[in-house]
């Protein structure tokens, strides 16, 4: 047993976010009294309405959707995802439009697994990667699309690297050849400038508990006019687009949240992102290092993500937190995996360099003095690992 007092540090804000206090307060009264079926005609269920259909208005106006019908509120981002992938394509095709579809090399899993899936079903999947500065260039898609071409995936900020892809210029690419554009949003929303308007995409995927907000819910914006085939059937909920009783208390946290998110944001932005920098400049004064993606590129203001080569991922997560600090070797979705993150491999990182990948995300509670802690602690912990590496050895000699 030992006396001393280990702090908890938690720097994995892309992975979830805590449940802010005035997020769970507006959500009580739906989880009390206020618990009436949406879709009742009695009283109770015509509150509930109300309060959904509020939640849908405040919602639709914070991304810039033309109507509020044109917000679905589903039962997570991957949902979302799925939804939009696996509805848009089939629906398009139906259509007589063509069945092929692009989607980016870096992706989530949410976003390749259905893009398999229509490669299974008789679609034609094309694979856009990312450059090594972790950005998908329009003439990199312009090279793939074609007139059959019915949809393109390409996430708005890449939850691993934080790097924000030209969103805008891709979907003038996109539509040029008729194609619909579907956009995770996940990591970007409430944390950047949103407009689904300016950004010309035709659908795209939000979540709650990126932003403060409850898990097990979250939203898909799907432009009117969008051919899209619901995932989702049975009792026809929202305008027959995601079958199932609505969580209206979980829909009222993620508008909650959201709204938070916008207030704070002037800000909140630019202290994350010098935490951030803190974090970059604090691990790249360490040897043999790097950040991955480009430093001059567009980036989302809380993640950060860097290579200790020679070092397990694993490894050092394992031994940050044994001294009360939460990291990520990449995505939390797949964290249990012990291949290389496919984000890293997809921009040119070799696997035995990837490995030793770190994601630090900082977010609302985190201070500078939990940022000198990480990069206190961090440095005798590598130089351990190192030691005991022999692939630190081969790579740079017992003497480095």
């Amino acid at each position: 047993m030992t006396d001393e007092t280990i702090r908890t540090v938690y720097l994995d804000y892309a992975a979830t976010t805590p449940v802010d206090d005035a997020v769970v307060e507006a959500m009580l009264p739906f989880l009390g009294t206020r618990f009436g079926n949406p879709n009742s005609l009695y009283a109770m269920g015509r509150d509930s309405y109300r309060a959904l259909e509020e939640a849908r208005d405040t919602f639709a106006s914070a991304i810039g959707a033309a109507a509020p019908g044109e917000v679905v509120f589903t039962g997570c981002g991957t949902e979302a995802d799925n939804a939009a992938v696996l509805g848009i394509a089939t629906a398009a095709k139906a259509r007589n439009k063509g069945a092929h579809i692009i989607v980016s090399a870096f992706e989530h899993h949410a976003v390749l697994e259905p893009a398999k899936r229509l490669g299974k079903q008789g679609f034609e999947v094309s694979i856009v990667r990312p450059r090594e500065d972790g950005i998908v260039y329009p003439e990199d898609l312009a090279a793939l699309v074609r007139d059959d071409t019915v949809l393109v995936s390409v996430m708005h900020g890449n939850n691993e690297l934080g790097t924000v892809q030209p969103l805008k210029e891709l979907a003038e690419v996109a539509h040029r050849a008729g194609a619909y554009v579907h956009t995770d949003a996940i990591q970007t929303l409430g944390k950047i400038e949103w407009d689904a308007a300016d950004l010309g995409v035709d659908a795209a995927s939000f979540s709650a508990h990126k932003i403060y907000g409850p898990k097990g819910v979250g939203a898909l914006y799907l432009k009117r006019g969008t051919p899209f085939e619901p995932l989702l059937i049975g009792g026809g909920q929202e305008s027959k687009k995601r079958s199932g009783t609505q969580n209206v208390a979980g829909i009222v946290g993620l508008t909650k949240a959201l709204q938070l998110m916008i207030a704070e944001r002037e800000t909140e932005s630019p202290r994350l992102r010098a935490l951030r920098d803190r974090v970059i400049e604090g691990i790249l004064a360490m040897p043999n290092s790097l950040l991955n993606g480009g430093r001059d590129v567009p980036r989302l203001p809380h993640i950060a993500n860097l290579v200790l080569k020679g070092v397990e991922g694993e490894s050092m997560l394992l031994q940050l937190d044994n001294k009360g600090i939460a990291v990520s070797t990449g995505s939390a979705c797949s964290s249990g995996s012990l291949e290389p993150s496919h984000v890293l491999l997809a921009i040119g990182c070799p696997p035995e360099v990837a490995h030793g990948s770190l994601r630090v995300t900082v977010g609302r509670f985190t201070t500078e003095d939990d940022v000198d802690y990480l990069l206190e602690t961090l440095p005798p912990i590598v130089e351990r690992l190192r030691a005991m590496s022999p692939v630190y050895a081969k790579m740079f000699g017992s003497g480095a």
